[in-house]
């Protein structure tokens, strides 16, 4: 199939950021797309050949805009899989497939499959509802603390929350979830793996990943990870059986811990580009949203090693900020040397909103992780109209 200058269309279900950074590589291969997301404001509306509005969970939305495409694929789990099923079976090329999806979308199953395929994960107890946590506690079937988790539609810091005391959980919703045994690590670590529709798959180098203490976000990516060859070697290995295990085609970002004794636990994944993925836009010889496009497309995989030395800073909404944004000392970060910002098209900002990232780029690891520092000291997203 002609997939250059001609009349192939890429479906992408999801409008936001991903999605716009995705649109960077078609644009540039000239592949015709069509977006669907539930917001008029989208970031990928001004780059798609198409942006129609729709509701992702909408089971004939989702199946109406298929129809229209050759290939669809998605920038985010939470999507309507029904519809994506029936699509699959009258023909239309869905990447990654329905039945990954369904695995990965709910948590506890998600669990379930790590422990039926020998992939090592903490331990976890799953629950109808989370009213029934406080019971298991009593009965001495759960020791505290642990790490509650939603089932369903939980990214980015939510549905996410460490209960130390009985009371940090009031106030969660009443939902299906897991219950996880809390994990003394030292470093979480992130392993993206691509696999084509051929079967070839290759991995990125292993990532570290600096998490914000309260908002359960990602501050600091840093590739490659400043951790042990043998250590980085077992964290490759494990992220290759989960991909292999789950016949993802696309991304598979395989978020880790790696514990105090140096054993790696799978701690989720998701099935697409993912920020611990950024840094690739500027360190790697094939950037991340590159290297999906090539995969749901059968093109053979681009090279994965690093040029340089990358860290990616996450740019989020100040606290005590909600309402149009604004970038405070945007020009005292571009006159540091190897710093890229990407802005996301999110006009509006409101506390720990990903707004944007910036990648530091380097040959010396210290000197980028030095610089990295500076440019989260400096940058702010406010709504402060006096700049």
């Amino acid at each position: 199939m002609q997939f250059f200058s001609s009349d192939f269309k890429l479906g992408i279900l999801g409008g936001g950021q991903l999605g716009k950074m995705m649109l960077y590589e078609t644009r540039k291969w000239d592949i015709r797309t069509k977006v669907m997301d539930a917001s008029p404001e989208a970031p990928c509306k001004i780059a798609s050949n198409e942006f129609v509005l729709g509701d992702l969970m909408d089971f004939d939305a989702v199946y109406h805009f298929g129809k229209g495409v050759d290939v669809l694929t998605i920038e985010i789990e939470n999507v309507n899989l029904d519809a994506l099923e029936k699509l699959e079976h009258e023909g239309i090329r869905v990447y990654p497939p329905t039945k990954t999806l369904r695995t990965i979308q709910n948590k506890a199953t998600q669990k379930l499959f790590y422990t039926d395929h020998g992939i090592p994960t903490a331990p976890f107890t799953r629950f109808a509802y989370t009213s029934e946590i406080e019971d298991s506690i009593h009965n001495g079937g759960l020791q505290l603390p642990f790490v509650w988790k939603s089932a369903q539609f939980g990214y980015d810091g939510q549905g996410v929350k460490v209960v130390r005391k009985l009371e940090d959980l009031q106030g969660l919703p009443n939902v299906e979830c897991i219950a996880e045994k809390m994990i003394g690590f030292k470093n979480e670590l992130a392993v993206i793996v691509a696999r084509n529709t051929k079967g070839e798959v290759k991995t990125y180098p292993v990532v570290e990943m600096e998490f914000h203490p309260e908002a359960n976000q990602v501050e600091y990516v840093i590739c490659p990870a400043r951790i042990d060859e043998t250590v980085a070697q077992k964290a490759q290995e494990i992220a290759l059986k989960v991909s292999e295990q789950m016949k993802h085609i696309g991304l598979l970002a395989v978020e880790m811990f790696q514990t105090q004794d140096d054993e790696i636990l799978v701690n989720e994944v998701a099935p697409r580009p993912h920020n611990s993925g950024h840094y690739s836009i500027e360190a790697s010889y094939t950037n991340q949203f590159e290297q999906h496009i090539r995969a749901i497309l059968g093109l053979p995989l681009g090279k994965t090693d690093s040029k340089v030395a990358g860290i990616m800073v996450n740019l989020v909404g100040a606290e005590g900020h909600t309402g149009d944004v604004v970038y405070e000392n945007m020009a005292d970060i571009l006159k540091m040397e190897g710093v890229t910002p990407h802005i996301y098209g999110k006009r509006e900002t409101r506390p720990f909103r990903k707004m944007g990232h910036v990648t530091i780029v380097d040959e010396d690891m210290a000197r980028a992780r030095q610089v990295a520092q500076e440019v989260k000291e400096t940058i702010k997203v406010t709504t402060n109209k006096s700049q």
